[in-house]
């Protein structure tokens, strides 16, 4: 069996927890997963596995 993990999914679950535990995370998860997802497209981050 192969599991194969990828960064994305595991932030997402993450931060949905944190979202329904903490509601006031919202603003800050969302500005913190935008800024993330632009310096990726700026940088290239298409090479990066994890």
């Amino acid at each position: 069996m192969n599991i194969h993990l990828t960064l994305a999914p595991l932030i997402s679950l993450l931060a949905g927890i944190l979202i329904l535990m903490v509601p006031r995370l919202l603003n800050y998860i969302v500005a913190i997963y935008l800024i993330v997802i632009g310096l990726i497209g700026i940088f290239g981050g298409g090479n990066l596995r994890f």
